[in-house]
């Protein structure tokens, strides 16, 4: 397929912004940013009964004790559980529990989720704020929901009425410019084994840069380096991607460095449903961050909103206190370490359309309304069968600020083993706005980073 170019890509999304945009959101709804609603749109006010507090700003400064490179001390080391959900109980939190976390007591009768006091902690920062009410104002979906138009900087639509809309927002969520980490991944056994694969990722985003919107970032939502460092059969292995908004326009391109060719080479299928990187078959290239990547393959449908226990504030899994073999037990997290809290989610359905291909024939997706973090996800196979169970352990990045996962945990109910990412707690913990070079994220940059 030839190449194409900027000027042919500019004008293909100019048709689409003004052949098949959708409408605006309210006025009298934008009113509401910043006083009934969030500056990000979740509704400030607490529930009936108190058990969802008030969102008052949610945690917008490092606390006491935080110094720069530290992996973030828990805001509420003192908490214990307020009640803890297992087998034998279940059945009094089943409506506020996704079909996912109650099939996990079903397969595993030892499987718990302590629950505790709910703290609203998500925060961004002003710059992110304001660029949200703006956004609020012009941005719109195009190319069948597939792309966005006149957007910037962070989450498009605060107001949204579309799911498709909902799931922009976490896409989009801004994690500043420039950014490090380590995404290190574990597939456990049903048995507790487990291998640690080290993920070294670089992000350089021109859409989450200032200055920079839809219509001048080219299509481009960023740029993705992954080196594998361990183990020694991996390492050196490395890969560059380059992440487009509108994947039907043109898709995500992506090259690989094998250490042992010393070549660098296409590598066409990194996306939608072939696995990721060193997961042994427990993850696709989409279920990365929860869910990236092209929105084509499904038809979506807002189910709407309610209240629910998801992973929240997940300082114990983020501590550099705490190691691997500590947090991944047999079967699942280890409980002494998660942490549950009662939290307003929207929820929205994906089914396969006619004659497109996914091992996933539906998914159904639990969005934190604070933050647009997709919390939980149940997928399902073509049969209808629910196979596998996500969650994002999520904290307040409150350096930045920033609210986004610390871990992720994959449960692949059929084969009792699950993967996780994020193991990062031996390692340097994120690094955000960080400078960074477009030409270091190029293919022919790639082998010049590479290590044999």
């Amino acid at each position: 397929m030839r190449a194409i170019t900027q000027t042919r890509l500019a004008a293909i999304l100019l048709v689409l912004v003004t052949s098949s945009s959708q409408a605006k959101a309210p006025a009298a709804e934008i009113a509401k940013l910043g006083h009934s609603l969030t500056p990000v749109g979740a509704e400030k006010a607490g529930n009936a009964d108190g058990t969802i507090p008030e969102w008052t700003g949610g945690i917008e400064k490092p606390i006491a004790g935080y110094k720069p490179g530290m992996h973030h001390p828990n805001p509420f080391p003192d908490e214990k559980p307020l009640f803890v959900i297992n087998a034998g109980n279940v059945s009094q939190y089943a409506d506020k529990l996704s079909t996912g976390e109650q099939e996990m007591f079903k397969h595993y009768p030892d499987y718990t989720m302590p629950v505790y006091t709910t703290h609203r902690s998500a925060a961004f920062s002003k710059e992110v704020y304001a660029a949200t009410l703006e956004n609020a104002k012009t941005a719109e979906l195009v190319s069948d929901g597939n792309g966005i138009a006149h957007a910037a900087f962070t989450f498009p639509f605060p107001i949204p009425s579309d799911p498709r809309e909902l799931i922009w927002n976490h896409k989009l969520k801004n994690k500043t410019a420039g950014s490090v980490r380590y995404n290190n991944q574990a597939a456990v056994t049903a048995g507790g084994n487990f291998t640690l694969v080290k993920l070294r990722e670089e992000i350089l985003s021109p859409y989450w840069t200032h200055g920079q919107s839809t219509e001048t970032i080219g299509n481009v939502l960023f740029d993705f380096y992954q080196v594998v460092e361990a183990p020694a059969r991996l390492a050196g292995s490395v890969l560059l991607v380059k992440e487009t908004v509108d994947q039907v326009v043109q898709p995500r391109q992506a090259w690989i460095y094998n250490p042992g060719q010393r070549r660098v080479r296409r590598a066409p299928n990194v996306a939608y449903d072939n696995p990721g990187t060193a997961s042994d078959g427990l993850r696709t290239n989409d279920m990365n961050d929860m869910f990236n990547g092209g929105l084509d393959r499904y038809d979506w449908t807002l189910v709407g909103k309610k209240e629910m226990y998801i992973p929240y504030n997940s300082y114990k899994l983020h501590s550099a206190d705490v190691t691997a073999e500590q947090m991944l037990s047999p079967h699942f997290l280890n409980p002494a370490y998660t942490r549950f809290e009662l939290h307003r989610v929207w929820i929205v359905e994906a089914k396969l359309k006619e004659g497109m291909r996914h091992i996933n024939a539906r998914r159904t997706f639990y969005i934190d309304e604070d933050s647009y973090q997709i919390s939980l996800m149940d997928h399902y196979d073509n049969r209808g069968n629910l196979v596998r169970v996500s969650e994002a352990h999520a904290i307040n990045y409150y350096d930045v600020p920033l609210f986004w996962s610390t871990l992720e945990s994959h449960y692949d109910l059929p084969s009792g083993r699950y993967l996780v990412l994020g193991l990062d707690n031996q390692d340097p913990v994120n690094a955000y706005n960080l400078p960074m070079k477009a030409e270091d994220f190029t293919p022919s940059a790639l082998r010049k980073r590479g290590k044999r």
